[in-house]
């Protein structure tokens, strides 16, 4: 705790909660171009972005200055997650995970910091059953 988190009592304080724009992809006022950059209103947009089908949320992407950067998430309308992992600068970072209708995990794959190197990639089934796995370096290998 640092002395800029006490109030004048030496209580703890809080910063304020930063509220998050959220809009609506379908939204009139938002554009994409062809570098993948958002735009609300003709300005860079920064917040999240929600996507619909038929009144269900199926996906939820966090945007900083135009640039998909943050949690990207997607569902099927029944709920089960369909896919998520994180950008940074548009680029895939880190774990990316998808999964089978029925819930069941799909496909791992795994990002370096830049986002511009894939390291690992394993498939599955839609009973879980390992379908391949490759590690950069080692090529493909069938199962595990």
């Amino acid at each position: 705790m640092t002395l800029d988190s006490l109030d004048s009592r030496g209580t703890r304080t809080e910063p304020p909660a930063r509220s998050v724009v959220r809009i609506d992809i379908d939204d009139p006022d938002v554009d994409m171009d062809v570098s993948g950059c958002l735009f609300y209103g003709g300005a860079p947009f920064t917040g999240e972005v929600a996507e619909y089908r038929n009144g269900y949320l199926i996906s939820l992407d966090e945007y900083v200055d135009s640039l998909l950067h943050g949690l990207s998430r997607e569902w099927y309308q029944d709920g089960t997650p369909r896919s998520e992992g994180a950008a940074r600068g548009c680029c895939a970072v880190g774990e990316w995970k998808e999964w089978h209708p029925n819930g069941t995990l799909m496909q791992k794959q795994l990002f370096d910091s830049s986002g511009y190197s894939l390291h690992e990639r394993d498939t599955w089934d839609e009973n879980g059953d390992q379908l391949t796995s490759w590690r950069r370096g080692d090529g493909a290998r069938n199962g595990s």
